[in-house]
C-alpha cells in the first residue's frame, strides 16, 4: 500500500518560514511525479509545486521565488521549503503523487495546516 504522511505545518507570522515534509512508503519517490497542493476555506484546491521523476521543478506563479520543492531519495521524502510567507498562503497543504504516465494524482496525504498571521 502507498502511504504519504505529511508534517511540518504550523502557525507563523507573515514573513516567516516553514518546511513541510511528506514521507512516502510503498512507492519510490524518484520514480513518480510528486506535488504539493493547497486549499483554503471557500476556495478551490490549487497546485503549488511539482518535482518530476526526471528532476524538473514546476511552481505556481503565486509562490515562485518564495517556495522550493525538493526530495531526498535516501529518505524517500518530499519537501516544500516556504519562505516569505504571506497571510494568503494560509491553507491546508497536501502532498500528492502520480505515475508519469497518469493524468490524475493517485495518492494523497492527509494534509497539514499552515496558518500565516498578518
Amino acid at each position: 500500500q502507498v502511504q504519504l504522511v505529511e508534517s511540518g505545518g504550523g502557525s507563523v507570522q507573515a514573513g516567516g518560514s516553514l518546511r513541510l515534509s511528506c514521507a512516502a512508503s510503498g512507492v519510490t519517490v524518484s520514480k513518480i511525479y510528486m506535488s504539493w497542493f493547497r486549499q483554503a476555506p471557500g476556495k478551490e484546491r490549487e497546485g503549488v509545486a511539482t518535482i518530476t521523476s526526471d528532476d524538473r521543478m514546476l511552481y505556481s506563479d503565486f509562490v515562485k521565488g518564495r517556495f522550493t520543492v525538493s526530495r531526498d531519495n535516501a529518505k524517500n521524502t518530499l519537501y516544500l521549503q516556504m519562505s516569505s510567507l504571506k497571510p494568503e498562503d494560509t491553507a491546508m497543504y497536501y502532498c500528492a503523487a502520480r505515475w508519469p504516465s497518469d493524468t490524475r494524482f493517485n495518492y494523497w496525504g492527509q494534509g497539514t495546516q499552515v496558518t500565516v498571521a498578518s
